[in-house]
């Protein structure tokens, strides 16, 4: 029986050598085997990374993935659009889309089945940061979390960095949201008091100057968004990071 990818399709994978992925995490994740050859325009680490570029992770240039003969593309469920994933698939690309992961255990075990079907690897950073990140701190704040301004989008319900932050001992304001990324106005953000305000630096760039001034009153937290919303080989630095900033960074 062939493997399956997170969302149930089968892709025959057996030690792929000519990889594009389509997923920052990701990239940073497999780039240590030296199977990659496209990334997208944001894989940004490791920043030796030095392979053919394919454009944004919404909008990549399939003809430019298909053009460097992949054996194997890996996608993500929510960055990554279905008519992509289609077209390549119906070009005789194989294609192993991952799932917008609900938790941090999710997005490990994600990339743990992923790395056995492909390369039978147990990479040592997966086993580092499935123990740095196996326990939850008891709920010590409430904190509102935007990721994006004009329009404001903030962390919802069922995803990643909700539940890196409550491993933390942070719950988000937004976590019973019926979105993932809800879209409040500003009156409304500010009508919530959480106890902290979050800002990473992406994807939306906030910093001391441009965000805080927009809660007043409230305390801040600069965070770096990589250690919030990346999963792969971050998170065994993303612990420590985080209870830095959140320890506090107020300005």
């Amino acid at each position: 029986m062939l493997p399956v990818d997170d969302l149930g399709e089968p892709v025959p994978v057996d030690q792929p050598q000519r990889v594009v992925s389509l997923v920052p995490s990701i990239t940073e994740a497999v780039a240590p085997l030296g199977v990659l050859v496209g990334a997208t325009d944001y894989c940004t680490h490791p920043s030796s990374l030095d392979v053919a570029r394919v454009g944004g992770s919404k909008y990549p240039d399939v003809d430019a993935v298909m053009a460097l003969r992949p054996d194997l593309v890996i996608a993500n469920s929510e960055e990554n659009r279905a008519e992509d994933v289609d077209r390549l698939r119906a070009n005789g690309i194989r294609v192993w889309v991952t799932a917008a992961p609900p938790t941090v255990p999710k997005a490990l075990a994600s990339l743990r089945r992923l790395f056995a079907m492909a390369w039978d690897l147990e990479p040592d950073w997966l086993v580092r940061a499935e123990d740095l990140w196996r326990d939850v701190a008891p709920a010590r704040l409430t904190a509102l979390i935007p990721v994006w301004r004009r329009p404001w989008v903030v962390v919802g319900r069922d995803t990643f960095a909700t539940d890196v932050l409550r491993r933390l001992g942070i719950s988000n304001v937004y976590a019973s949201s019926s979105e993932r990324y809800p879209r409040p106005s500003l009156e409304e953000l500010n009508a919530q008091r959480p106890d902290l305000v979050i800002l990473p630096d992406e994807p939306y760039e906030f910093t001391h100057s441009d965000g805080p001034e927009s809660f007043p009153g409230l305390p801040y937290a600069l965070v770096n968004g990589r250690h919030l919303t990346w999963y792969g080989p971050s998170l065994v630095e993303a612990r420590s990071s985080l209870e830095r900033a959140l320890n506090y960074d107020q300005g």
